[in-house]
């Protein structure tokens, strides 16, 4: 290879390599102003459409979040129970507030501050001394089946213990059992979620208003004293049906006659 060969052939590369480097610079700028294009039309949809929806923040108190999950969990099965009593209204008002004594029945000791429960419990345990007697040498004859006849007329009825200190109908108050023995764990093991006590006041509150507001709620549902929607039309067909009866048994009679 002669000099002049070699020197065209170093020149050759040499616009190659100027051709790729120009050809990189290109790109480059091509996407710079591609992503610069695109971050435009971002701002120019946010000053359009505002801020872009996000999902619901929570409320600010853990007790009401707490709350909000249990209501999930029990309005349907009271929703259901409740409008199964359909022979009067006695009986849903009497499951309504049976159902509202026993949320307050069960979280009322759970209320009850921790020292105050050890306190009572270190107090049981002073008190409970066994002293022995003649009782210990008392020998129990009875059968089997004599024990547990006994056991069943001396244990009160569940749901009457249920139904203490509420009046109302019974039918009402066995349901209003049933219903709550399906939300009772649930109920208090929300509760027990919480060791804050200002989240523990709102998640007790609330949960007894949200109670009442579904069960207006519920019973605004059944309400059966609502007016069907009608017009005129159907009013005018109605009476005419009526007066062409009225005339038929007119006939039928004149005519027995």
């Amino acid at each position: 290879m002669n000099q002049d060969e070699q020197t065209l052939r170093e020149n050759i590369q040499n616009l190659i390599q100027i051709v790729k480097n120009k050809k990189l610079v290109e790109e480059d700028q091509l996407r710079d102003l591609i992503q610069d294009l695109a971050i435009f039309e971002h701002e120019q949809i946010i000053n359009e459409r505002g801020t872009p929806d996000i999902d619901p923040t929570p409320n600010k108190s853990t007790g009401i979040n707490v709350l909000e999950e249990l209501l999930k969990k029990i309005v349907p099965v009271l929703e259901t129970d409740y409008k199964s009593l359909t022979t009067n209204k006695d009986q849903r008002a009497s499951f309504r507030a049976h159902i509202i004594n026993a949320v307050v029945n069960t979280l009322t000791p759970a209320i009850l501050n921790n020292d105050a429960e050890d306190d009572i419990k270190d107090l049981d345990e002073e008190i409970d001394i066994t002293v022995g007697g003649d009782d210990e040498k008392f020998i129990d004859i009875r059968t089997d089946a004599e024990k547990k006849a006994e056991e069943e007329e001396e244990s009160p009825d569940e749901r009457d213990e249920f139904g203490t200190g509420v009046e109302g109908d019974e039918t009402g108050r066995n349901m209003a059992y049933q219903s709550f023995k399906k939300i009772e764990t649930a109920v208090i093991d929300s509760y027990e979620l919480l060791s804050d006590p200002e989240d523990q006041e709102l998640f007790y509150d609330y949960l007894i208003a949200n109670l009442k507001l579904y069960f207006d709620k519920f019973e605004g549902e059944l309400d059966s004293t609502a007016t069907e929607p009608s017009n005129q039309a159907y009013d005018t067909a109605q009476n005419a049906g009526e007066a062409a009866a009225g005339s038929e048994d007119e006939e039928e009679i004149e005519f027995e006659l």
